[in-house]
């Protein structure tokens, strides 16, 4: 499945051409091929009119009429093969390598400038010296002293990309990544189309971001393949660390505050200094579309500040277009696996420190498998905005002066994060481990004996290849030998014992005391593993969302009639939509989505009114409703947290520590089965769906928020969601009140008239 051509990248090392890649000796691509829309990622097509004929015969009126698109058979996906760029790093002189002549082509053959003409550009801009008058007159301070204070900002927060240190990072993350990981694969088509996008217009990079490894790791890959090396977005937490901070500033990270509350002038300095990165196309600009790691490894709800930057320079007509390239970034084993799943039971996370860092490199003793990253295709906003945003409008104001976006343009930057959220999603490679993890942490606690886990392991395969996965399963190797090559670098997390493999529920984090004191400790520890493993489980969690969705739907719905499974669904859908990334105003196109998913591997048929399970595809519903089944429990024992225990005021800071204290003891009475539900992203993740439902309310006051529950109505969503804490999902059906509530869409005075019956 994977094409190894490290030679022949090797022996164009010394050629140079704007129109190759000097590692690869594949032709280049054209233009249109580099400025595909996004929707060649995501599977944006027209309608068939069957599925338009159909939908209309099943959904209401008002449902039929929004614009739905049909996704094709995830398995005709192209994607490109991947090279291991560490094959050549193996046989060759890494000082060789950091020293080489590193000549990359910029955006129009601009000139580069230095950092001081940079800064010089930024605080003379007419929007910076605009809100330095601004504040000066709000503030009463003279016009030189918040100058004064715009520079400060400025040289606090840019950058000073110098060679030399790339030159060093370029040594020293050859070493060091030569050491942690077997192979570092990078599609070079991806790296083709890259290149040819930042000769033509500004690009901006859109990696996931899964661990501290991953703004290192894209500098990395684009000095190995002699491109223009991007200014990286980081947060403050990196400034502080002493040398390492400075570092990374020369290596072309810019540093911001998390942040920026009512700073008018931050806020300027900051947005007119990404602006003119972009608009100079002095180096692609690099940010987290997610705003911060995700400790689950689930994608998280896009953040849209930086993007709305950085496609505010095209929308006002100072840049023909801008390129956005979603990047994915996948790691076998990921570094931070246990200290993410520590994290998420409540211990701080570490501060970032020099000392930290060193105090890490007894990592470098042990195997983390290998890492893939995916370039996808470069976005056009051009291409995104037409018929969707009215840019003259722009000229009805001068373009220096702040302005908040228009609802029409929030909706177009909100639909456009999502859509790459879910390209980065489609172009993760997934290892066999995953699989494994997801069997796994189904047959808790007794686990499966290792021919059960290998042959359940192999369907696993065969239906999520047929999902659309972009799995990396050996095809020459023999399930067996996968299998036991999964479990050996997993090893940590697991027990085998008489050829019967099982989670290491009995053994004690690594990172804690030898032996827990406390039954609450041991509950503690027993959770780190499967956290860990969780975490696993959740990289493939995209490929199975929808019919997942489905498959509870069709266990909760009234009845197998199409409407009202889809209620179901579109129910479940609402109340999760803040656990996954699911596209606002999409309900109609998932589930066409998973409907055609669960029919193509015959889990599902339909009648002319029905939706009803095959006899043969309940194993494959079973296994998706159990995929879903923490994430249903987690929300009941929150609901009933808030029923039964939140009698006195709670504030929002107190929330997750008393729900952790309440799981705890439901676990250790036997009450309650999963300990992921003790994941604080988990628990405010419920809090947050709660909140934007209604079934909770926050009272803002002088000792912080507190929070105030219609106990009725998150009483009735914890009977829908299920009867029994410990049961099966979706053995409640929706009640159609509650479903009015909730459901989005909806009749406005009659969801009023809903919430006051309840």
């Amino acid at each position: 499945m994977w094409k190894e051509r490290v030679g022949a990248g090797a022996e164009l090392r010394g050629h140079r051409s704007s129109c190759c890649v000097t590692r690869g000796s594949r032709k280049p691509l054209t233009p249109r091929a580099c400025c595909r829309l996004v929707c060649d990622s995501v599977g944006h097509v027209p309608t068939p009119n069957w599925m338009q004929r159909s939908r209309l015969r099943e959904f209401p009126a008002e449902m039929a009429s929004k614009a739905v698109y049909a996704h094709p058979d995830p398995m005709l996906k192209k994607r490109d093969d991947l090279e291991d760029i560490l094959e050549e790093r193996r046989n060759s002189s890494d000082l060789r390598y950091a020293l080489r002549c590193y000549t990359p082509v910029l955006y129009k053959d601009v000139t580069p400038r230095s950092a001081d003409l940079l800064k010089g550009a930024v605080l003379q801009s007419d929007q910076v010296r605009f809100v330095v008058r601004q504040v000066s007159k709000e503030t009463g301070s003279a016009v030189d002293e918040v100058q004064a204070e715009a520079s400060a900002i400025l040289e606090e927060m840019a950058h000073r990309l110098q060679l030399s240190t790339i030159r060093f990072f370029a040594f020293a993350l050859s070493k060091v990544f030569k050491t942690l990981f077997r192979s570092i694969c990078v599609n070079e088509e991806g790296i083709q189309r890259l290149q040819q996008a930042i000769q033509e217009q500004p690009v901006v990079l859109l990696p996931s971001h899964r661990s501290y490894m991953d703004f290192l790791l894209m500098s990395y890959i684009l000095y190995t393949y002699d491109l223009p090396l991007p200014v990286i977005a980081a947060g403050m937490d990196f400034m502080g660390m002493k040398i390492v901070g400075e570092m990374l500033r020369m290596s072309g990270a810019f540093f911001i505050r998390r942040s920026f509350g009512g700073d008018k002038l931050y806020w300027a300095v900051f947005s007119e200094y990404v602006r003119t990165m972009l608009k100079t196309g002095l180096a692609p600009i690099e940010f987290f579309l997610e705003g911060t790691r995700s400790r689950t490894a689930k994608s998280l709800t896009p953040k849209l500040g930086l993007l709305n930057i950085v496609m505010d320079p095209f929308l006002k007509g100072e840049v023909f277009d801008v390129s956005l390239v979603p990047v994915s970034i996948t790691y076998e084993r990921t570094l931070e696996e246990a200290l993410y799943a520590r994290e998420l039971l409540g211990v701080p996370k570490p501060k970032e420190s020099t000392s930290g860092l060193f105090k890490a490199r007894k990592i470098l003793g042990e195997d983390y498998g290998s890492i893939h990253v995916y370039f996808g295709q470069p976005v056009s906003v051009r291409s995104l905005a037409e018929g969707r945003v009215d840019r003259s409008r722009f000229n009805l104001l001068p373009r220096h002066i702040p302005r908040k976006p228009s609802e029409e343009v929030h909706g177009f930057v909100n639909d456009v994060a999502y859509r790459l959220v879910r390209a980065q999603e489609e172009n993760m490679v997934l290892k066999p481990w995953v699989l494994l993890a997801s069997l796994l942490l189904q047959n808790q606690p007794h686990g499966l004996s290792l021919d059960r886990l290998t042959a359940d392991a192999v369907w696993l395969r065969d239906l999520s290849r047929q999902y659309g996965a972009f799995l990396h399963w050996p095809d020459h190797t023999s399930p067996a030998a996968v299998v036991r090559s999964s479990l050996s670098l997993h090893s940590g997390l697991l027990r085998i014992s008489d050829q019967r493999v099982a989670l290491a529920l009995d053994q004690t984090d690594p990172g804690a005391a030898p032996t827990p004191a406390t039954p609450e400790e041991a509950v503690l520890s027993r959770a780190v593993v499967v956290l860990s493993c969780a975490s696993y489980r959740n990289q493939v969690l995209h490929v199975f969302l929808r019919p997942a969705l489905l498959a509870a739907a069709l266990r909760a719905a009234a009845s197998s009639l199409k409407q009202d499974v889809f209620s179901s669904f579109n129910f479940l859908r609402n109340v999760f939509s803040n656990e996954f990334v699911l596209c606002p105003g999409a309900a109609v196109q998932d589930f066409e989505e998973a409907r055609y998913l669960l029919m193509k591997t015959g889990a599902l048929r339909e009648s002319q009114q029905d939706v009803l399970a095959t006899e043969g595809g309940e194993r494959t519903l079973s296994f998706f409703c159990g995929m879903l089944e923490p994430f249903v429990q987690g929300y009941q024992v929150v609901c009933r947290f808030l029923c039964e225990e939140a009698s006195e005021p709670l504030t929002e800071k107190g929330f997750v520590p008393a729900v952790r204290k309440f799981v705890t003891r439901l676990l250790l009475s036997g009450r309650l089965r999963h300990v992921e539900v003790l994941s604080s992203d988990l628990q405010k993740n419920c809090l947050a769906a709660l909140l934007r439902l209604g079934a909770v309310t926050q009272l803002k006051g002088a000792g912080g928020s507190r929070l105030k529950v219609n106990a009725v109505m998150v009483n009735s969503l914890e009977d829908t969601l299920g009867e029994d804490p410990g049961g099966e999902p979706g053995t409640s059906r929706v009640t159609p009140v509650l479903m009015l509530c909730l459901c989005p869409g909806g009749n406005l005075p009659a969801q009023k008239a809903a919430r006051s019956h309840l």
